[in-house]
């Protein structure tokens, strides 16, 4: 455990929290073996816990089109971009286990021009980076090309949605000075 505070807001109690908010961090906690900081942040408003963990878990835990393992890589590859530590740390030992590659997570964050990926994966990885950085010049031809590369338009949807959702969830990580739990670091080395 970490001796630095989880974020520069206060932190509720995990007994002062609405019954359902507290449901789902116990679970998480029973799963992971801890509790991610990022829950015990968003749960100081439990309106917004709710509505980003709906949107969170209604795109990252889907079984259509993308991988899971996809869905994480665009998640480290744009909070690489977004220079935020907490998402990379966080969704980069997720990417590791989902992906069963060890080095997969820091190859993206550091670099994805140079990680190991194949060519979808590299293909979903550029164009998420173009949603991250360039939404506004997105045009019908890129959306042609990624068809033309064998993307459906739900997965290039999702591609958006995620590097969307997470350009949020990376906004308010820095912010708020969310710090990755150390249980992270070590996860599937």
């Amino acid at each position: 455990m970490s001796e630095h505070p989880i974020s520069r807001f206060d932190v509720p109690d995990l007994d002062d929290l609405p019954d359902d908010i507290r449901a789902t961090i116990l679970g998480v906690q029973e799963k992971a073996g801890f509790v991610p900081n990022v829950f015990l942040a968003f749960a100081r408003r439990p309106a917004e816990f709710r509505a980003f963990f709906a949107f969170h878990d209604a795109l990252m835990e889907s079984d259509e089109g993308l991988s899971k393992a996809e869905r994480e890589m665009i998640v480290v590859a744009t909070s690489a971009e977004n220079q935020c530590l907490y998402c990379v740390v966080s969704h980069g030992a997720i990417l590791r286990i989902r992906a069963k590659n060890p080095f997969i997570a820091d190859q993206v964050a550091t670099n994805p021009v140079k990680a190991d990926l194949t060519d979808r994966e590299r293909h979903i990885v550029d164009f998420a980076l173009i949603v991250a950085n360039d939404s506004a010049d997105i045009t019908d031809d890129d959306l042609a090309d990624m068809r033309d590369k064998g993307f459906t338009d739900d997965e290039i949807w999702d591609i958006g949605a995620i590097t969307s959702l997470f350009a949020l969830s990376n906004r308010y990580a820095n912010f708020a000075g969310i710090r990755p739990n150390d249980e992270f670091y070590a996860m599937a080395r």
